[in-house]
């Protein structure tokens, strides 16, 4: 091989492994993972959206933090996460130098815009922060909470105003309800709020003296009983605008620099969800249950423009420049709108739903993942997606595959269940009817030959159906609230099903017979566990089919492993701080992993019942744990709308 050739093949090595670094390195699915965590599906759900001042960047307020899109090219350039609950709301300071951000988890974080890092984090709150709004000058951040709901009350809703540069408490407002909106005259001397209550008031607040110097109402529930209204939203518009939508489906919008009210519209559609002004305050903007995005003249009050979404619209945000309108569809999708033509410029994808469900067919290496009321089916060697299974109308609750990886099924709240062919993405058939369920479906389970499938309703049923006829060949008439699980013995002769427990005692802390067995054959009960448990959200049994463990609610929080043969005690393993959701044992039994309420996963030890260790980074409910088939990989599904893939070798050697 001659130089040049030789100098060549080098330059064309590191091209390509640069390339790779850089392709690996842009892959959203790698941004900001939890330690532990080797890939991640999903960028979670989508909530309030904004641009920066300087129209820059796009942020998007997710269940698992915020993204960060470049908006010349509409990709991701950044996840800043560290909150653990959902961020609910968004606010970018007016010199564009700082993103903030406000959760469920009571915290504010502010975030230098230029490096993407965390700058602090601002407490005070009692409650999910709902609001946030900064002053014109930058110098101060108000955020608003939701307050707690006792009945038809709600109390402790606060507005809190922060000094930016040093975090100190300036003011804490007390108000009567949720505030839901928030915005600084251009001035910097008033504050305005919006509330959700009773006559739904605008309050103005003295940003000085920290006292409340003006109400307004909204006309609209004059003479009415306040009681029986509900306004659906307020809304920020830009600079001195607050947006407030009455029950009578008008939307008001206020200047709030001249305390005055701008315009009354009166042909709003119903159902309308979100509204924004543009920065030259020259158009509304409105989305509705309908999917449609309304433009609205607002000198004339005039109805400009109709624009069909797919979704229906949650948030709305124009850029500064007023020519694009970013829409955020209900946590799934997001729309990138020219104003002028109304036609899609971009979609931004990958945003979930809460994911309650997750399976793996470890014999083709196939992850299924539920999405709403879809099931989408990745190649897990290649991360390439491979089908989309759509057809239920409803949430979807369970998905399982069965033992000989030919088939998948699903449950839903449309109270059908559907079989699909794995390697076609075809359906097979639906299982419903006059023989089905009458509610919605909460667990499905194969036989070991795969010639069964249970189900489990809301409706206390649990039905066996004949796979390859599509017909019920057994129904299970359970106490009340049984179905929430179910699991077939390894001989497939016995049916186990566990629900909420019949409790006793005053403090109703623990229950019993919460975990019943019938025969398959017949469908007759069989027997049942008696002793301590809490309500059962989830059953496993070992590989070898000697222990069956129960994930359970309050009042420990418990996993429990039993004898199957005796039906009795064998140890309980706690240290989850929520119910329970979903237990799974390791293919060699020696682990049991379970996802929690708590946010979390928990490694167990089935022979010491040893906490060996806990995942986090989750920002909601784990409700669904798996296994790889090599006991190397553990996949988990959370409500926060992602899946994470975590790497189990450095634990195993460790252990």
């Amino acid at each position: 091989m001659n130089k040049r050739c030789l100098t060549l093949l080098i330059l064309l090595c590191f091209l390509t492994t640069f390339y790779l670094s850089y392709s690996i390195a842009q892959n959203p699915s790698q941004f900001s993972l939890p330690e532990g965590a080797t890939t991640r599906f999903g960028k979670g759900s989508a909530y309030q959206i904004q641009y920066a001042p300087d129209g820059k960047y796009l942020a998007v307020a997710s269940s698992i933090g915020i993204w960060l899109y470049d908006t010349k090219t509409y990709r991701e350039i950044a996840l800043l996460t560290g909150h653990t609950e959902n961020v609910a709301c968004i606010d970018f300071s007016p010199d564009g130098k700082t993103l903030a951000s406000g959760s469920k988890d009571k915290t504010v974080r502010l975030w230098d815009v230029a490096t993407r890092q965390h700058r602090q984090t601002l407490n005070g709150h009692l409650h999910e922060i709902n609001s946030l709004a900064f002053s014109p000058d930058s110098n101060i951040l108000a955020g608003g909470s939701t307050g707690e709901r006792d009945g038809l009350e709600i109390f402790g809703a606060q507005i809190i105003m922060w000094d930016t540069a040093t975090g100190e408490h300036i003011h804490t407002l007390t108000t009567e309800s949720q505030v839901n909106a928030l915005v600084f005259n251009s001035d910097g001397r008033m504050l305005a709020s919006g509330e959700d209550w009773r006559f739904y008031p605008i309050r103005l607040w003295d940003t000085e003296t920290g006292t409340q110097i003006y109400t307004l109402t909204d006309p609209t529930l004059r003479g009415r009983n306040p009681f029986t209204q509900q306004a659906v939203f307020f809304g920020v518009g830009n600079e001195n605008i607050l947006i407030r939508k009455s029950s009578d489906d008008t939307i008001s919008v206020y200047d709030i620099n001249k305390l005055k009210l701008i315009r009354i519209f009166t042909e709003i559609a119903e159902d309308t969800f979100c509204a924004t002004v543009s920065s030259d305050k020259q158009t509304l903007a409105t989305g509705n249950i309908e999917k449609t995005i309304q433009l609205w003249d607002m000198d004339s009050g005039k109805l400009k423009r109709t624009i069909t979404v797919s979704r229906t619209p949650q948030h709305i945000a124009f850029s500064p420049d007023n020519k694009t309108l970013t829409i955020s569809m209900f946590g799934e999708t997001i729309d990138i709108l020219d104003v002028a033509t109304g036609n899609s410029k971009h979609t931004l994808s990958g945003f979930n739903q809460p994911i309650r469900s997750i399976a793996l067919n470890p014999d083709k290496n196939i992850l299924a993942i539920q999405n709403n009321v879809n099931i989408d089916l990745w190649n897990m060697v290649t991360n390439e997606h491979i089908h989309t299974l759509a057809g239920h109308i409803r949430r979807l609750n369970a998905i399982v595959f069965s033992p000989d990886a030919k088939t998948l099924a699903s449950g839903s709240d449309d109270n059908t269940i559907r079989l699909w062919d794995v390697d076609t993405g075809k359906l097979i058939r639906t299982l419903e009817g006059i023989r089905g369920h009458s509610g919605p479906i909460k667990t499905v389970a194969f036989s070991p030959d795969a010639k069964i499938l249970a189900s489990g309703s809301a409706d206390s049923t649990i039905h066996l159906w004949d796979v390859n006829t599509g017909k019920r060949k057994v129904y299970l008439p359970t106490p009340r609230d049984s179905g929430h699980c179910v699991v077939f013995s390894s001989d497939g002769k016995t049916l186990v099903s566990g629900g909420n427990v019949r409790h006793k005692g005053e403090d109703h802390s623990f229950g019993y017979e919460g975990i019943q067995f019938w025969h398959v054959s017949t469908g007759r009960y069989k027997d049942k566990i008696k002793g301590k448990m809490g309500d059962i959200f989830s059953l496993a049994f070992s590989p070898d089919g000697q222990t069956l463990a129960s994930g359970e609610g309050w009042a420990d929080y418990a996993i429990r492993l039993w004898d199957f043969d005796k039906m009795k005690l064998m140890q309980a393993l706690k240290g989850h701080t929520g119910d329970v959701y979903n237990i799974t044992f390791s293919p060699d039994g020696s682990t049991l992993a379970s996802g929690s309420a708590d946010n979390t996963i928990r490694l167990w030890d089935v022979v010491t019942g040893k906490h060996l260790h806990t995942f986090t980074g989750h920002t909601g409910n784990v409700n669904s744990v798996v296994f790889s088939k090599d006991g190397r990989m553990l996949i988990s599904g959370s409500e926060d709308g992602t899946v994470l893939l975590w790497n189990l070798t450095s634990l195993q050697k460790e252990k």
